[in-house]
């Protein structure tokens, strides 16, 4: 993947995901998952770089697998919309 697509997962609206809140003052008010203070590009950004999701997992524990495939998906939906 090359870097461009990378670069491309700061444009997602992630505000359109229910996981995600934006909190002035946590986190410099960026999304973050709603109770933490876990951005979601990071969480993408590693699933395209070819982390499994098991492997995200083992690095944020405190989120299930479903709501990392959940960011994921909701990031490829929003990128592949883009690009038509």
């Amino acid at each position: 993947m090359s870097m461009t697509n990378i670069a491309a997962v700061s444009d997602i609206d992630w505000m359109a995901c229910e996981l995600i809140e934006q909190v002035s003052g946590k986190v410099s008010g960026r999304p973050v998952l709603r109770g933490t203070r876990i951005l979601p590009d990071p969480i993408v950004n590693s699933y395209d770089l070819g982390d499994s999701i098991e492997e995200i997992h083992e690095g944020f524990p405190t989120l299930s697998i479903l709501q990392i495939q959940r960011l994921i998906d909701l990031a490829h939906a929003q990128r592949s919309q883009h690009n038509l």
